[in-house]
């Protein structure tokens, strides 16, 4: 089953994250399927979040399940509102 979640980058104290699609038993820095974008906790508000969305809902739409925090994520940046439209046609 592929799960959509972060992945740490960045040194000590200072983390940069991927949004990935990976396979749901693999390692939190393992092998990704996909990368989808980026989340920069420490960053300005504008520049905090980066995403691919046509890719995202495409793996969303082919069964991906987001982790809780991805989730609020993508909600935020209304990726989340739009894949709801789209399944409900």
């Amino acid at each position: 089953m592929l799960k959509l979640r972060l992945t740490r980058l960045g040194r000590k104290k200072v983390p940069f994250y991927r949004i990935v699609a990976m396979e749901a038993l693999s390692r939190r820095d393992g092998k990704a399927v996909a990368y989808l974008g980026t989340f920069n906790p420490l960053a300005e508000e504008e520049k905090q979040v980066v995403l691919k969305e046509e890719e995202i809902l495409k793996y969303l739409s082919h069964g991906a399940q987001p982790t809780e925090t991805v989730k609020s994520i993508l909600t935020k940046a209304g990726v989340w509102a739009k894949f709801q439209e789209t399944k409900k046609k």
